[in-house]
């Protein structure tokens, strides 16, 4: 689906000089590089503060806890998305409400936002889906008219924007994931919470390591979820290509919508409200199986993101029985995920193209 092993050889002398400074001066937690690395990535997003963390499933947690959100309150998101967009609001208590899709984008349908908000309704979690943002416009102004906390899940969506504003600003908190899939990714896992707030940083500065405002002074119970100087070491470094990287994103989801042009499948959409920069791209086809098939015997990978959406998922199921979400539930049956990352070359998508061609033909 990607190879990491590529793009590494490319910064290898960079990271590898960077990484030996920090194992020589002993110093590998909540470091300089962890500091620059979070002013550089809050100029970068042009927000006001960026606060480092273990996880993307962390920075969810944490963002949800500091936005006060707790038992009894509910949370309105999307059911098709990784587990943890949910996971995190159980973790602090609350409720998630699932709603569905725009069949197109994948992304949160606005529509079905404003008919979930009941009086117990807290906040708002879209996810910017695949690395296309969400409907921005129309979310921001239902959260702002029912004075509801916005929380952005951006763990697919590093650089994308809506014009010029990034992905991870419009809310009060916006949540990364830098697991080494992603975007940006670190050698690792890792984390971050972007926000205006300056009250809402010292409190997630102060839950990201036990509660701590000043050594083994705990104000609050907190987490263990600090990143690492090295992983920040190999995010400053693939901070400065990430534009590069996420423009050869949009080259090889190009590539393929020519050559897949006129064949029995769905390629992504583009909505035009933003600047997409294909954390996947995923096409949807009823024979499915069919060109998973043929792409195995071919030696080639692809992948279903996500063969269960949420609210069929065990862990919700006892809550989520009677809900049906019918686009969702079909973009699940047919959903699938080709290679994509920066390095793919035009010959090797055009030999995935034949393969799925030669699929769909028999």
């Amino acid at each position: 689906m990607l190879d990491l092993k590529q793009q590494y050889q490319e910064l290898k002398p960079e990271i590898e000089l960077r990484i030996r400074a920090v194992l020589e001066s002993g110093q590998f937690i909540l470091g300089p590089n962890v500091m620059a690395f979070e002013q550089e990535v809050a100029d970068y997003l042009g927000v006001d503060q960026v606060v480092s963390c273990a996880s993307g499933t962390d920075a969810l947690h944490l963002a949800l806890k500091v936005a006060g959100i707790g038992p009894g309150d509910e949370v309105i998101t999307t059911a098709f998305s990784f587990i943890a967009t949910a996971e995190a609001i159980r973790y602090v208590g609350a409720i998630p409400v699932f709603v569905d899709i725009d069949p197109h984008t994948f992304n949160i349908d606005p529509d079905q936002i404003q008919q979930a908000i009941t009086k117990k309704t807290k906040a708002v979690l879209p996810v910017h889906l695949f690395g296309q943002p969400a409907d921005m416009s129309a979310i921001v102004s239902i959260c702002h008219e029912e004075g509801l906390e916005l929380i952005e899940d951006c763990a697919q969506s590093f650089g994308a924007h809506v014009n010029n504003r990034q992905t991870g600003s419009f809310g009060i908190l916006g949540c990364f994931s830098f697991f080494p899939s992603k975007n940006l990714g670190c050698y690792g896992d890792g984390g971050m919470v972007s926000t205006a707030s300056g009250e809402l940083a010292k409190r997630l500065r102060m839950l990201r390591n036990h509660g701590c405002n000043k050594l083994y002074h705990h104000e609050l119970i907190g987490l263990n979820s600090r990143l690492d100087e090295i992983q920040a070491v190999v995010l400053r470094t693939k901070l400065k290509q990430v534009d590069a990287y996420n423009k050869d994103r949009r080259r090889v989801a190009k590539t393929y919508n020519r050559l897949l042009s006129g064949v029995k499948l769905t390629t992504p959409y583009e909505d035009n409200r933003g600047y997409h920069v294909y954390h996947q791209y995923t096409i949807l086809t009823p024979e499915r199986d069919k060109v998973m098939n043929h792409l195995k015997d071919a030696g080639i990978a692809s992948a279903i993101y996500y063969p269960v959406s949420l609210h069929k998922q065990n862990a919700f199921k006892g809550a989520c029985k009677a809900l049906t979400l019918s686009r969702t539930e079909q973009v699940v049956q047919q959903c699938l995920s080709l290679p994509m990352y920066p390095e793919l070359k035009d010959e090797v998508i055009e030999e995935i193209v034949a393969v799925i061609k030669d699929a769909l033909a028999n």
